[in-house]
């Protein structure tokens, strides 16, 4: 399946053009507008604009292999659903997604706008699929699965080589399999005017965490060390980078918010510096990240 397009309609294509009635309107356009996206020329015998229109509707509309459909509907005939949409000109076209109307135009078209009329409502239908793909891979990625994730975010890179939520996916998926080189490479691709993006900037203090991480020492010695001498603020910093690389986000934030309350100045404010850090890599909704900002903040201001 082609990321970011629906599905095209279960019907084939002799059912993507078809004419309604008042009563079949429910079932022709609002159901299947779940499916597609409908399009309903209201018109009538008398007409002269809807038949230069209608042709060109069902020419196009057959050209999109049914991820288009056409629904005609008489509105001398069937009066009723004309009125409710407030239809006060013919020929008049409305699309309809998902059960409601999106947009529409009145009076007859060339086929080049009836294109782009189209174009513009499946480009932001494909959107909301792309959006709605790359949340999957996001929680696909929190539950652990960084081989599926990986394969969801390559998926959307082969449509938009610089969508910057799936390129930082990749990269945390890249990070947490321990191939910071390869998290770098992937998160160098983001266009320049893109890095400033919020997920963009998740990962670049995940790598920068992982950095510091990897200078910070084994956990035993460096407990050790601050067992030893709580007041070695330096070993207990150092410490709090050990356990963040380990995932143990609880003992990361205990270890810094310990610093900050003994000394908040020490080392140009590190704990707090590096708190901030930390929560910007864990990310806003992270249980931990809420919970510590909220610790570090009862500190702040007592």
């Amino acid at each position: 399946m082609e990321i970011g397009a629906r599905q095209p309609a279960a019907a084939g294509q002799s059912d993507v053009i078809k004419d309604t009635t008042t009563a079949n309107f429910a079932k022709d356009v609002l159901e299947a507008s779940r499916s597609a996206l409908v399009l309903v020329d209201f018109w009538a015998a008398w007409c002269g604009p809807c038949r230069q229109l209608t042709p060109i509707l069902e020419k196009v509309v057959r050209s999109y292999n049914g991820k288009v459909r056409l629904v005609k509907l008489n509105v001398d005939e069937h009066p009723a659903i004309a009125g409710q949409l407030r239809v006060q000109s013919l020929p008049t076209v409305y699309a309809f997604r998902d059960g409601r109307p999106l947009d529409g135009f009145m009076g007859a078209q060339p086929e080049s706008a009836v294109r782009a009329f189209i174009d513009r409502l499946l480009g932001e239908d494909s959107q909301a699929d792309v959006e709605a793909f790359l949340e999957a891979a996001e929680q696909t990625l929190e539950a652990g699965d960084l081989q599926q994730a990986a394969q969801m975010y390559a998926a959307v890179l082969q449509e938009d080589r610089e969508n910057v939520v799936a390129l930082a996916g990749l990269a945390k998926c890249y990070l947490k399999s321990g191939d910071i080189a390869r998290a770098e490479q992937t998160i160098a691709l983001v266009p320049p005017d893109k890095r400033q993006a919020s997920a963009v900037a998740s990962v670049a203090a995940a790598l920068e965490l992982a950095r510091k991480a990897g200078a910070a020492g084994d956990v035993a010695d460096l407990q050790a060390k601050v067992e030893a001498n709580p007041a070695n603020l330096q070993a207990r910093f150092d410490l709090a980078l050990a356990l963040a690389a380990r995932d143990d986000k609880a003992g990361a934030v205990d270890q810094l918010l310990e610093i900050y309350r003994r000394d908040r100045n020490w080392n140009d404010e590190a704990a707090r510096k590096q708190l901030i850090q930390l929560f910007d890599a864990w990310g806003p909704k992270d249980p931990h990240t809420i919970e510590g900002r909220r610790r570090l903040s009862s500190l702040m201001f007592a």
